[in-house]
């Protein structure tokens, strides 16, 4: 058998052992622990190349940068010799080393990609912030809605048909939450046919740019210029606002709302009603009321509208700014719909002096009788129901107001009470002097701790 070699086997061999590096005798190169040069007499050397960084290391020390073996460099792992290996076993290696590349390759590519849309949709998300999400007609009528504004009687309101732009408000009705027993606790412990959802930026994207956009310093100014009180302060809490959504057989009694918020110490100064509901009709109740005089029905003069959708109603909220709706009565048909708004509560650090009363909580009025219940009406099972709807609505209210006069008594007790010391407690009964700088205390504990 001949022992000579093909030319196909000689060139296969030269490709195996074309990147094998045999060292010149006497040549230093760096020892395994990397503290002193070793000596290595004409043995095969093999050195690694780093794919990351372009560079060589000697396969014993491991070092990175080591120039020491001279010649080309074996691409075979330290661990593996490269002779004696097949073709086809380093062409596999090869070509999975090209995948594994173009594989971390494509992942930063993409990576990339994904990190520039995210910047993109932030930055679009920014221009809405920033753009005026209010009817670009109305900013153009400001200083009209001003004068309606404080013209209107029974006390300062108007309304503003249109007062977002269409896509903003077609926006709040699509994303508005479903209605939730967890958020419908009325005002006695119970679950109530009214949800209330306070943390209105969790309920989708686009209500978290909303919700930016009623506590930007643009929106606070021109609601300042709509109404002309200055210097008017969001709540972030957004507390007692939100989205509410009122079910059928739902109503609102006649009630002015609490005048300070006690968190902060600011004067409330501002109610902006928006209503979101694509059909509604007169017969079905739940239109927004004002009143003048609710103690006094034969005197009282009332202004009614309804809650169609993309209207505002704003108004100011002071000790005789009485409001409510009455009760929503649908159709069969209309079973599925509900009562749906947006409701938005602005503050003030001062507020004029002949307005200025006691932090109070909101005053309810029991409804009064149905109009139709007169002297010699014979009643209905229908005027039943209502009669006993007023009279369920009365107690209620007169149980929450004993329970709150309860607490305010106790508390005037224990401000009262002596300490271990022997000294009154600070908690005093003030005068409008100390109290408005109690309020500015009140106002810096506040803003230390939460700072926003």
């Amino acid at each position: 058998m001949s022992r000579g070699r093909t030319h196909a086997q000689k060139r296969r061999m030269g490709s195996r052992h074309r990147h094998i590096l045999t060292a010149p005798a006497n040549e230093r190169v760096c020892s395994p622990g990397g503290s002193r040069p070793s000596v290595v007499r004409g043995r095969t050397r093999r050195a690694v190349r780093s794919r990351a960084s372009g560079r060589f290391s000697d396969s014993r020390c491991g070092k990175v940068g080591c120039w020491h073996a001279q010649g080309r460099v074996s691409r075979s792992p330290p661990d593996e010799p490269a002779s004696g290996q097949s073709a086809g076993v380093r062409k596999d290696r090869r070509r999975r080393h090209r995948l594994q590349d173009r594989a971390f390759l494509r992942r930063i590519a993409a990576s990339t990609i994904i990190a520039s849309m995210s910047q993109r949709l932030l930055s679009v998300a920014d221009l809405r912030v920033t753009r005026p999400m209010i009817s670009s007609r109305v900013l153009g009528s400001a200083a009209d809605i001003q004068k309606r504004f404080q013209e209107a009687k029974p006390f300062r309101h108007v309304v503003i048909d249109d007062f977002l732009e269409t896509d903003e408000c077609e926006a709040l009705l699509r994303d508005f939450p479903r209605f939730d027993d967890r958020y419908a606790r009325d005002e006695h412990g119970g679950v109530g046919r009214k949800a209330v959802v306070e943390r209105v930026s969790t309920i989708s994207p686009f209500y978290a740019v909303f919700y930016k956009y009623i506590n930007s310093e643009s929106f606070l100014d021109l609601m300042s210029e709509l109404t002309g009180i200055p210097d008017l302060i969001a709540d972030k809490t957004l507390f007692g606002g939100g989205t509410h959504d009122n079910q059928n057989g739902q109503s609102l009694d006649v009630h002015i709302d609490f005048n300070i918020d006690e968190r902060r110490m600011l004067h409330r100064r501002i109610n902006l009603l928006i209503y979101l509901n694509e059909e509604w009709e007169e017969a079905w109740g739940g239109a927004i009321e004002l009143h003048s005089d609710p103690h006094n029905p034969g005197a009282d003069t009332v202004e009614s509208f309804l809650p169609v959708f993309n209207r505002a109603v704003i108004f100011e909220t002071n000790e005789y700014s009485w409001h409510g709706f009455r009760r929503i009565k649908l159709p069969p048909d209309k079973q599925h719909v509900s009562r749906k708004s947006f409701s938005i509560y602005l503050y003030t650090k001062e507020r004029p002096a002949e307005e200025t009363v006691a932090p109070h909580t909101t005053f309810y009025l029991p409804q009064p009788l149905p109009e139709n219940i007169k002297a010699g009406h014979t009643l209905t099972e229908g005027d039943l129901l209502e009669l006993d709807i007023c009279m369920q609505n009365r107690d209620g209210l007169l149980k929450m107001y004993q329970k709150l006069l309860i607490e305010k008594e106790q508390r005037l007790r224990d401000a009262l009470q002596p300490n271990r010391d022997g000294a009154l407690r600070d908690q005093l009964i003030l005068s409008s002097r100390s109290m408005k700088f109690v309020m500015a205390l009140q106002r810096l504990k506040y803003r230390l701790r939460h700072p926003f």
